[in-house]
């Protein structure tokens, strides 16, 4: 029942893909993953070419099976990240923040097989027509950035408009979203915040916690006004960023108020004054598990509901 072009084209057991969190998804988390039949992608972020590079070692000493990196468009050591991935052999690269256009014909001449991240229709019909094999398609139940449009609505749309794989992204933690995803006519799934609470996922474990302490209203949207929404969980810090927006606070209040925040609460465990990125499917993760069960609790979740539905 796992078989299909998402698992050929990336040559993986399952088409479970692991999220690239910028600052906790690093090698050992990914190497994780993708040993346990899943495709583990190191979140590069604004990360120079050094840590990328240690990342990709770690990878490495966990497994021999593909893995990814994503790359960040508008991080400041990109085209260096670029040539690192051309060089190292990495199989895969998701992208995001921007449109990954002008690397498209390296990378693939480099035979690595590139999957954007996308939020609207437009962008998916734009990025299929540039040559990605694949697209990854988030809707706004996704922590971190976010766009406009639910996965339950912005995936059927992309798969009707595109003729390569579509794998869906936002508000899937479990095998009844995997398979509701299918439903979709997805052929893969993305999974981050339930990541988070991997054993192997470079957190702070205070940020774990306010995970696995979260309910179904825990998590909020601060930035609109910005042009760059992101979802957070709730804490003091988003009652006074939202606060400012309200009040009318200027674009660089927000920006300034905002800047590390997030790398304050995953690294440093300020989960009250840190931003604490996390999806709205954060209320039904109750515990940090290894990887590899996160991945085994999945598969045999979506097998069960296939049987249930067969019946």
């Amino acid at each position: 029942m796992f078989a299909n072009r998402v698992t050929a084209l990336l040559g993986i057991q399952y088409p479970i893909l692991q999220g690239a969190m910028a600052w906790i998804a690093g090698g050992g988390l990914a190497g994780a993953v993708s040993q346990a039949g899943g495709l583990g992608v190191i979140g590069a972020g604004d990360a120079d070419r050094a840590w990328v590079e240690k990342e990709i070692r770690k990878v490495r000493e966990a497994t021999d099976r593909p893995f990814g990196i994503n790359l960040m468009m508008t991080s400041p050591h990109i085209d260096d990240v670029v040539d690192l991935v051309i060089s190292s052999g990495v199989n895969v690269v998701t992208t995001g923040g921007g449109n990954p256009g002008r690397y498209m014909e390296a990378l693939k001449g480099a035979g690595i097989k590139v999957l954007p991240v996308v939020a609207s229709l437009a962008l998916a019909k734009r990025l299929s027509r540039l040559g990605a094999d694949a697209l990854v398609v988030e809707g706004m139940e996704s922590g971190g950035h976010v766009g406009e449009m639910t996965t339950m609505c912005i995936v059927p749309m992309v798969v009707d408009a595109v003729d390569i794989p579509v794998i869906a992204a936002g508000g899937i933690a479990d095998g009844r979203g995997y398979m509701a995803a299918m439903a979709l006519g997805a052929e893969g799934v993305q999974i981050g915040t339930r990541f988070i609470c991997a054993a192997e996922c470079d957190v702070h474990a205070a940020y774990q916690q306010k995970v696995i302490q979260s309910r179904d209203r825990a998590t909020v949207v601060c930035g609109a006004k910005t042009g760059h929404p992101v979802r957070a969980i709730h804490n003091r810090f988003t009652r006074q960023y939202l606060q400012a927006e309200e009040s009318g606070a200027t674009k660089e209040f927000l920006q300034e108020l905002g800047r590390g925040r997030y790398p304050a609460a995953a690294v440093k465990g300020e989960v009250d004054e840190g931003s604490i990125l996390a999806g709205q499917i954060c209320g039904l993760i109750n515990r940090v598990q290894p990887a590899a069960e996160i991945i085994k609790d999945l598969v045999e979740d979506a097998r069960r509901v296939q049987k249930r539905l067969g019946e």
